[in-house]
This record gives structure tokens, C-alpha cells and sequence, in this order.
């Protein structure tokens, strides 16, 4: 008490009495624990802002729209991979067995399947959940995936639950089913027609009724999605295609626009193709 009296008297507060107190070593320990202090909180929030959400099973929640950046001709568009790995199709067609080389040589632009608003039976950007368009959008549940297309009305509902393939007719996009490896959500596709190409945008690309795609998910934070994907098919290729790692991120919108496809107007471009 006589202390403070004094202290007080001669101008001297609590805090710079304990500051004289305390030898430089001591300063010195007192700030960095503060400076970590601080960091720490820094780096929880910043883990927070990033945090894979998760499904009510535990299971990573793939759900969002999901691009590349940007809408085809917008600035984004792409920033998040390197634009010209986006059509693979070249890098595809080198594994052609001879047979199937031959016959690519026989087909052009005006062969696409896409002019007639048939489905790809991958992606023209090298991503499945795409197809024709640049933005995707995914649908979780524990028991059911469901990939949205803004193209043809496009989708693909994914099981989870352990079922085998259906015993369906083969269709433009197969069937798919889906499991969990960890956090990798792993989708298998089988049962193609074999009439379609595997991307489209005049890139000759066709593929038989032997194909199968395996596909990887991983959302490895709150706003970006990794897939890779191999493509197995012996009736065109001399051996599996590994598709070069897609990054997309979140779109700033929560839904799709129907993009309409009726075929008529690009009826008259085939019909005059050579």
C-alpha cells in the first residue's frame, strides 16, 4: 500500500512500475508469446474460412456449382488450369490402335454428335460433370450423388449404397455408380452406347461400347474441387487414357441455366458440310 501511495505521488503507474521490473530477457519472452498467441488465432480462423463441409455421415459434401473460373469468353474463365490443356482430345487419340485411326481419318466437324444435341460420353473441357458446358453442378446425399449438366438437360444419379451396375440399355452417359476411398469419392461409368464422341467442338473423338471411366473427387477445401479420371476402352485405344488433373472452383451463384439444344439450327451447316 505504501508502495502504490508513493508510486502515485510521483507520477508512477502500476504498469510501468512491473515494466522496470522485468530485465530485457524477460520483454522479450512476454512479446513473442504474444506474437504466437496472435498467429495462432490468425491461422485457426483462417483453417476455419477453409474447412471441407461435410455431410451429416461424415463424408466430404461435393454439393455447389462449380467451373474453372469463369463462363466461357469471361475473364475468369480458365484461371484455374491451364487453358490449353483444356481439350484433351489430341492427347486421346494418339493412344487410336491403327484401326480406329483409320477411321478417324474418314470423319470431320460435321460429324460431331454434339450438332445433333447428343451428349459427349466425357467432356469437351476434359471434365465429365461438365459435358458440352463450363459449369457443373453437384447434389450430395449419403446415399445419392446427383451431376448436373447446363446442357441437354443433362445428369447422372451416382449411388453410394453399395449397389452393383444396373442391367439397363447402354445411354449417352453410362451408368454410374460410387464409393468412398477415405475422402476420394470414386465414380466408375460403364454401359456407353457407342455413337457418341468423348468431347465435342469438332474434335474427333469417338470410342466404343467397351468403355469405362473411373473418376476421383477430392474437395480439398471449402472452395475447390480436384478430379482425375482414366479412361479405359480396348475397342479404340491401345491403353488407358490418364486425363490430366482438372482444378475447379465454386461459382458465385447456386444454381444452373438450362441451355436449350433442338439440333434445327445447325441442320443446314451439316447438310452443306464436305
Amino acid at each position: 500500500m505504501r508502495q502504490d501511495a508513493r508510486d502515485k505521488r510521483q507520477g508512477v503507474s502500476p504498469m510501468n512500475r512491473f515494466m522496470t521490473r522485468l530485465s530485457f530477457k524477460d520483454f522479450f519472452q512476454v512479446c513473442f508469446a504474444l506474437i504466437t498467441s496472435v498467429a495462432v488465432i490468425a491461422t485457426v480462423n483462417a483453417q476455419e474460412g477453409s474447412e471441407i463441409p461435410r455431410m451429416s455421415d461424415g463424408k466430404p459434401d461435393l454439393s455447389g456449382v462449380w467451373w474453372t473460373g469463369g463462363d466461357l469468353g469471361s475473364a475468369g474463365y480458365g484461371s484455374t488450369t491451364d487453358r490449353s490443356a483444356g481439350l484433351q482430345y489430341n492427347l486421346y487419340t494418339d493412344l487410336y490402335t491403327p484401326e480406329a485411326k483409320e477411321r478417324m481419318a474418314t470423319l470431320s466437324d460435321k460429324d460431331d454428335p454434339t450438332l445433333q444435341c447428343k451428349s459427349t460420353a466425357f467432356g469437351t473441357l476434359s471434365v465429365r460433370l461438365f459435358d458440352v458446358g463450363a459449369v457443373g453442378q453437384i447434389v450430395s446425399t449419403p446415399d445419392m450423388m446427383i451431376f448436373l449438366q447446363e446442357t441437354f438437360h443433362g445428369y447422372q444419379l451416382i449411388p453410394t449404397d453399395g449397389r452393383e451396375h444396373r442391367f439397363l440399355p447402354p445411354s449417352y452417359r453410362g451408368d454410374a455408380v460410387g464409393h468412398w476411398e477415405g475422402d476420394t469419392f470414386v465414380v466408375e461409368t460403364v454401359n456407353f452406347t457407342d455413337d457418341t464422341w468423348m468431347f465435342a467442338e469438332g474434335g474427333v473423338s469417338f470410342h466404343s461400347d467397351q468403355l469405362r471411366i473411373v473418376e476421383r473427387y477430392n474437395r480439398i477445401d471449402a472452395n475447390t474441387l480436384q478430379i482425375d479420371a482414366t479412361i479405359y476402352d480396348p475397342g479404340v485405344l491401345t491403353e488407358p487414357f490418364i486425363v490430366p488433373t482438372k482444378t475447379l472452383v465454386v461459382a458465385p451463384f447456386d444454381q444452373l441455366l438450362p441451355l436449350i439444344c433442338s439440333g434445327v439450327e445447325t441442320q443446314e451447316r451439316m447438310d452443306g458440310a464436305n
